[in-house]
């Protein structure tokens, strides 16, 4: 297709202009004979108009109107882009046909839906889990038909960084985890998963460490009790027994601990969030916990306690007393004879900081990443010696957690480790200047 410049047509007029002035002066109807050239001029390209407009009304493939000149090259032009536009359109319809296809045969709820908020497909998963069925509920608003108020909260937002989990609208049997992303020009494809069997697999494992817990706890106090009996009255003179009884003492009571930790892990796992929250004084808590670590008798070490007393620390006092004691302890526990812990207390740039830093034997890199994980341990033997539970970092991580504050740790062998609590800074509380 070649190009008509507008300056050759402009030039094709200006010539019938000029032979119509020229033949009208001849004849002395100049005048006239301009005035009716330029009404034909015009009756030509309103004619040339009326074809374009019928035959893009035809909705039709078939080939433009033929006709010269600048007109012929507007109807190719615009066939052309008819032509690209319609390939276009297909190769996209096959992208969303295959994408709907893939989504089909997933077991996961899948539901298209415009910037406006109305479905355009959703597969059969949803019609099991949220109770849209297609083609029907197509150009329906999706708040709609799931009415459920924290949906309509959640989809509304539009903050789909967190998903949302909620009761199916359909079966109330099923737990569902929704999950939203943008797609196109403002489209959204909205997930719907099923979680309702792990969700119960969660709650079985949590209930049976919990009930296990509970029921190990009340033998054991009794083994205990008898056990401390026989020890301190000397009721075994033989050496060997005494030697017997004493280890099975110390056995008994490192199991009572391991199970008072998995009951605290449970609990901590069933109510993520604080209950109960008050102000404390960091100082005061910290010194608390040095005096309990020394007395525990893990040896001479020097703890010193640096605090900003100018700041306080919201949150609940008993979980944060856990938390701290715990890395304590295991800060005592690894750290040789007259060595140095420092427990500082500061504000940072965007958070309030607790941290515990030693000079012990310190901690390979490759460890660092799995030491919040239950029973995880970094030297089994030497774990055994100090009487750990395996269970201290798993608790501090999720006291943490619910605290909105995260656990970064630092170290490497025959440097010490840093264990650092920070909190976000909405939890940091001026001290007034009475206290």
């Amino acid at each position: 297709m070649h190009n008509v410049d507008w300056k050759v047509e402009i030039r094709r007029l200006s010539l019938l202009l000029l032979l119509a002035a020229f033949i009208g002066w001849i004849f002395s109807v100049t005048a006239w004979l301009l005035f009716f050239t330029t009404l034909l001029y015009i009756g030509w390209v309103l004619r040339q108009m009326q074809r374009i407009q019928t035959w893009l009304a035809q909705h039709s493939d078939s080939p433009p109107p033929e006709s010269r000149g600048l007109w012929g090259d507007i109807f190719d032009g615009i066939y052309r882009i008819q032509r690209q536009n319609m390939e276009e359109k297909q190769r996209l319809q096959a992208a969303v046909d295959y994408l709907q296809d893939s989504f089909a045969s997933l077991e996961d709820g899948t539901v298209m839906i415009d910037k406006q908020g109305a479905i355009t497909w959703s597969n059969a998963a949803a019609e099991k889990l949220l109770g849209l069925q297609y083609p029907d509920d197509k150009s329906q608003q999706i708040n709609h038909l799931i009415r459920a108020p924290e949906f309509i909260r959640y989809f509304d937002g539009g903050d789909y960084n967190t998903s949302l989990d909620m009761r199916s609208p359909n079966n109330r049997y099923y737990e569902l985890q929704l999950s939203v992303s943008y797609f196109g020009q403002g489209s959204r494809l909205l997930f719907a998963r099923d979680v309702t069997e792990n969700n119960r697999l969660q709650q079985m494992r949590t209930d049976f460490v919990a009930n296990v817990s509970h029921e190990l706890r009340t033998p054991l106090t009794v083994i205990n009790g008898y056990l401390e009996t026989l020890v301190n009255n000397g009721l075994s003179d033989e050496v060997r027994c005494q030697r017997a009884i004493s280890q099975m003492l110390g056995q008994s009571q490192r199991m009572e601990t391991l199970i008072k930790d998995l009951i605290m892990l449970s609990r901590l796992e069933s109510v993520p969030e604080v209950i109960s929250q008050q102000v404390v004084n960091v100082r005061t808590l910290l010194e608390q916990i040095r005096e309990e670590v020394l007395a525990a008798g893990h040896g001479q070490r020097q703890i010193i306690i640096d605090c900003d007393d100018s700041i306080q620390l919201e949150g609940n006092r008993d979980e944060l007393h856990s938390a701290f004691v715990n890395l304590l302890m295991n800060a005592a526990k690894y750290t040789p004879e007259q060595g140095k812990i420092h427990l500082l207390w500061y504000q940072g740039p965007d958070a309030g900081c607790v941290a515990v830093e030693d000079n012990g034997d310190g901690i390979e890199a490759h460890h660092i990443p799995r030491l919040t994980e239950r029973f995880y341990r970094v030297d089994d033997s030497r774990s055994s010696e100090t009487g750990g539970t395996g269970l201290g970092l798993a608790i501090v991580k999720h006291i943490l957690l619910r605290h909105q504050a995260e656990l970064n740790i630092s170290s490497s062998l025959g440097d010490g480790s840093s264990f650092l609590c920070e909190f976000p800074i909405n939890r940091v509380i001026p001290r007034p200047v009475s206290d």
